[in-house]
């Protein structure tokens, strides 16, 4: 038996060209899927308002 992660939910975003470019150049250089720096990116939001002024300073 294949042990395979399944999304739980999927999103579509939508982003301006500059902000594809970007993100295709990043996962370009870095060798990282698309989906793989998005989750990334969503784990490091603060979940409070305490983490939001931690991130902050």
């Amino acid at each position: 038996m294949t042990n395979k992660k399944w999304a739980v939910k999927r999103i579509t975003v939508n982003l301006a060209a500059q902000e594809a470019e970007k993100l295709d150049k990043y996962c370009r250089q870095t060798g990282r899927p698309a989906t793989d720096v998005i989750r990334e990116l969503i784990r490091r939001l603060p979940l409070s308002s305490e983490e939001a002024t931690e991130a902050s300073t």
